[in-house]
């Protein structure tokens, strides 16, 4: 059968411009050829270009719902998908597809470049052909191929802003898929509103304040294992969030070990108030979970429900 690749836009495909790199069109598609001709990649292929390409720096909602529709459209005809993506936010589309497609019953690998295909040195051929190496042998559901590596989708973070090996994901006992009999993808409520906010010494929460009367969702970024300041206003914000049913969900700003609500007395509030414990989640799956969550659940015991479940291995078990 054939390979699908979805070509986004992302580093991989741009090219100098006065203006600094920016996506052209038939990068990518030339050097597939090329590969294939070095006989680095094997077997059909056919291409599917988002129009206009995208920086994923501009990456939305709408451009996962236009993904997640392409690979359920073409899901009859491809063993496999090579999904070429931008780095930087990569991480947030690998979680988004993971969190949406249930009943996958093949691979979706994500790949991209930290330097240009049109550039001497890229590491995109490299990525390219690793991805169909990979997207032939790996177990259904969302992954992220770099630099050698294969990741799992829902706990992929970029950790680095220029190495080659720019992805990490700490480790999970459950794949990124999310079983179901059919394959089906739930697209995103484009309209949803989520807010990340970061705890930080001396900071006043006038932006969780706002986010309590006009988001439909919170991502608060804690410190260590979920502590944060005895401040009034915050107080005040989380419990304006508890009033308006705001779901607020908790990480923590370390990149490894997660939260633990309870453990420290300055985070008792977040239990007063009802903020969720977010485990081990990095961010960008944190994130991508309220949305989807705010899509498919409307009432706060739902969303609750559904955000306190470890859906497609999105945390540490």
């Amino acid at each position: 059968m054939t390979i699908c690749v979805i070509h986004t836009g992302g580093t991989i495909g741009m090219v100098s411009t006065d203006t600094g790199f920016a996506p052209k069109s038939g990068v990518v598609e030339s050097e597939l050829a090329r590969l294939r001709q070095l006989g680095e990649i094997s077997g059909d292929y056919r291409v599917i270009v988002a129009d206009p390409l995208i920086d994923s720096a501009n990456a939305s909602p709408a451009d996962w719902n236009w993904i997640i529709t392409q690979i359920i459209e073409a899901s009859e005809d491809c063993e496999g998908f090579v999904l070429t993506h931008g780095t930087d936010t990569l991480a947030f589309t690998a979680a988004a597809l993971t969190f949406s497609l249930r009943g996958l019953q093949k691979p979706v690998l994500l790949t991209g470049a930290m330097r240009p295909l049109t550039e001497n040195g890229s590491d995109g051929s490299r990525n390219l052909s690793d991805a169909f190496a990979a997207v032939r042998t790996a177990p259904p559901g969302v992954w992220v191929q770099f630099a050698g590596k294969r990741l799992h989708g829902a706990r992929v973070r970029k950790s680095h802003s220029v190495a080659f090996d720019a992805f990490a994901a700490s480790p999970s006992d459950v794949g990124p898929l999310r079983k179901a009999e059919h394959l089906s993808g739930q697209l995103y409520d484009e309209n949803a509103c989520v807010l990340i906010a970061t705890v930080a010494p001396g900071m006043k929460a006038d932006l969780v304040s706002l986010a309590a009367e006009r988001a439909d969702g919170i991502v608060l970024r804690c410190y260590g294992s979920g502590t944060v300041p005895e401040r009034p206003d915050l107080r005040a914000a989380l419990k304006r969030a508890r009033e308006n049913e705001i779901p607020v969900l908790a990480v923590s700003q370390c990149a490894e070990g997660g939260i633990s609500l309870g453990t420290y007395s300055a985070g008792a509030l977040l239990a007063e108030f009802g903020v969720i414990d977010g485990q081990d989640m990095t961010v960008e799956a944190a994130y991508t979970k309220l949305l989807h969550t705010l899509t498919v659940a409307r009432d706060l015991k739902e969303q609750r429900r559904l955000l306190e479940q470890c859906l497609c291995g999105e945390w540490g078990t």
